[in-house]
């Protein structure tokens, strides 16, 4: 049987149960943002990457959608990746305290998370697209990388993939929508359930913009993706989407910081407190500055104080070390049907939580940011912008007409 050359860098890592970030439509729709995005000079490599071209001039060559949710489909047999699909900390116990990752660092093995699961894969296929030497051993290397990483940037934008808490929080009942649930698949999927019922009828109707209808595959969630492309992306966040695709830089630091960070970096590097994002953040791709926001919404909204206080702290399990061997974020398909024990339990379904969300566009907000920065690293990697194989010198996304 063939292993691939990510599995063998991450064999030594604990066979943990498998997880799920966004539910399937979640991953998808991210994806399928992400296709609108892309330049259409990437389509040569990537097919040949995905071994898929279409031949129906309707539909978009190899569309990133299908794919999405491959990681996850393959997570029994692939027990080696599970703990590259969430990320937590030591120290983070939202909502009380949210730190990413504070003094004591991350759980589990170095870099063996979706941090280091997105630099990883992008750095194979970064291999692949240098090495002229094509084998087919290494198109089969390239092929899982781009199904890993188009996951890992759906897993990175889930507030709840980078807490260690109760296992994300699927040890957490609470109630949505009449049933009992778990505040992970409350945001693994029934808040974009409920978000796509509840989008505005006219979202059914084409936008005039060739690029984003070209892209919709005729699913339940198109118009959702309507709504968060003319609302969000076109409009609310247009002026936000450069930071999104951005860096920190060198040039960032004033000079009279550079001398005290410098010597802050020297001491962090020696006590070991410090350059958590050395192993996988430069000035072009920088997963841990990415979420470094999205987990700060665990303290701000996704986990409700309530969970903690009388009479729902029940439903929350007591805090704990977390140890490497602990089953991190098992999330099965069918978790939304827990059985009913003694409550109460919280309600999420209410203005003041769900309501809350659906006005800032959180959910939103955190897809086109996944499909939008996926867009953009792919550019990257495939772009030819010259005809000769010259690539873009930073991440960029196809702006839409």
């Amino acid at each position: 049987m063939r292993v691939s050359h990510f599995a063998l860098l991450l064999a030594s890592s604990l066979p943990l149960p498998g997880v799920l970030g966004w539910g399937a439509a979640g991953h998808e729709i991210v994806a399928t943002i992400a296709q609108i995005h892309l330049d259409p000079s990437v389509f040569l490599s990537m097919c040949t990457v995905l071994n898929f071209t279409s031949h129906n001039p309707n539909e978009p060559q190899c569309h990133l959608a299908p794919i999405a949710a491959w990681a996850d489909k393959m997570r029994y047999k692939m027990r080696w990746s599970s703990s590259l699909h969430y990320v937590g900390a030591l120290d983070d116990y939202p909502s009380q305290t949210c730190e990413f990752p504070g003094e004591r660092g991350w759980a589990g093995r170095k870099n063996i998370n979706v941090l280091g699961g997105v630099r990883n894969v992008t750095n194979l296929l970064e291999d692949w697209v240098d090495n002229e030497a094509r084998t087919a051993a290494r198109d089969d290397v390239a092929n899982e990388a781009l199904k890993f990483l188009v996951h890992f940037m759906g897993d990175l934008h889930m507030p709840l993939h980078l807490t260690g808490r109760d296992r994300g929080g699927n040890s957490n009942k609470v109630r949505f929508g009449g049933r009992l649930t778990n505040l992970h698949s409350l945001w693994d999927g029934l808040l974009i359930a409920k978000a796509i019922r509840e989008t505005p009828r006219k979202y059914s109707r084409p936008l005039p913009y060739p690029q984003i209808e070209f892209a919709l595959r005729d699913t339940i969630y198109d118009s959702y993706v309507r709504r968060i492309m003319w609302e969000g992306v076109l409009n609310k966040w247009a002026d936000e989407i450069p930071d999104w695709v951005s860096c920190p830089t060198k040039s960032d630091t004033s000079p009279s910081d550079s001398l005290w960070q410098q010597v802050m970096t020297t001491w962090n590097r020696v006590t070991r407190r410090g350059g958590v994002a050395d192993d996988t953040d430069d000035e072009l791709l920088c997963p841990y500055h990415w979420a470094t926001p999205i987990h700060g919404l665990n303290c701000e909204i996704v986990w409700p104080k309530e969970l903690d206080e009388p009479p729902y702290h029940h439903a929350a399990a007591p805090q704990a070390p977390i140890y490497d061997s602990l089953p991190p974020h098992g999330c099965g398909e069918h978790e939304f049907e827990i059985a009913d024990g003694p409550g109460p339990y919280l309600d999420l379904d209410t203005p003041e939580y769900a309501g809350v969300i659906a006005d800032r566009l959180i959910v939103e907000k955190l897809l086109a940011q996944a499909g939008i920065r996926l867009a953009a690293i792919i550019n990257w990697l495939f772009a030819d912008i010259d005809g000769e194989g010259s690539r873009y010198h930073k991440l960029k996304v196809l702006e839409l007409k």
